[in-house]
């Protein structure tokens, strides 16, 4: 391995190459442990197609999931940013398309969340609302919340985030994110604080930041189950 500026590292394991914070402790909280590769020896055919391998049909294990498949099941190379491979990884067919779903997150809402957006914020039991500017951290491990006052929310404390929603899209498409209600345990306590967000000005953004911060919440209850 070795080091890179911005506190990160190349390091190569069986799979390639991958880019990981120098301190594992700052990880991204929405990524994910390489798997552990079923053995060879209980790999006596595909666990697709289940075509034997011999030697011609020579067996491959998927970057994400760690089973043994043949080459027509686990031929694709995918981006796989959540487990911070450096270039695309061979995965199987259903693993595969799970990633190409989470490029687009890492390519799009990524960048959404940490561009922020503004909203009318209730922190706790107070009924008074700040007008607040929320964005991810580059790190990915905070909300960051900046007004006439500024606090943070650590992501891997959130343990509820729901999604509130208004009326309908012109031509009756699906509701409009409106605001979220966070409940998390702020660092160093146990008892729940709960966080009210509604849109503000320029909803339109507000509610592209809602979305996308509905699609890390599911991400994030994939890493926690893994």
């Amino acid at each position: 391995m070795s080091a890179v500026p911005d506190g990160k590292k190349l390091v190569r394991s069986p799979s390639g190459l991958r880019m990981v914070p120098e301190n594992g402790a700052f990880n991204s909280p929405f990524t994910l442990d390489e798997p552990q590769w079923v053995p060879d020896k209980e790999c006596p055919k595909c666990m697709q197609c289940e075509a034997k391998f011999d030697f011609l049909t020579r067996k491959h294990h998927c970057r994400r999931c760690g089973r043994c498949f043949c080459d027509k099941c686990c031929s694709q190379k995918v981006a796989l940013p959540r487990m911070c491979f450096v270039d695309p990884v061979r995965q199987c067919v259903e693993c595969g398309l799970i990633s190409q779903k989470e490029v687009e997150f890492y390519d799009k809402q990524l960048k959404v969340l940490t561009a922020g957006g503004t909203f009318l914020v209730k922190h706790g039991s107070s009924e008074k609302s700040e007008t607040m500017v929320c964005r991810l951290s580059n790190n990915h491990r905070y909300l960051f919340l900046d007004g006439s006052s500024h606090f943070e929310v650590e992501l891997s404390r959130i343990s509820s985030m729901q999604l509130l929603t208004e009326g309908s899209t012109p031509g009756g498409g699906s509701l409009r994110a409106s605001g979220m209600v966070l409940q998390y345990k702020p660092a160093g306590s146990q008892s729940l604080q709960q966080l009210h967000m509604d849109t503000a000005e320029e909803k339109r953004t507000a509610s592209a930041w809602l979305a996308a911060m509905h699609k890390a919440a599911k991400l994030l209850h994939e890493s926690r189950d893994q």
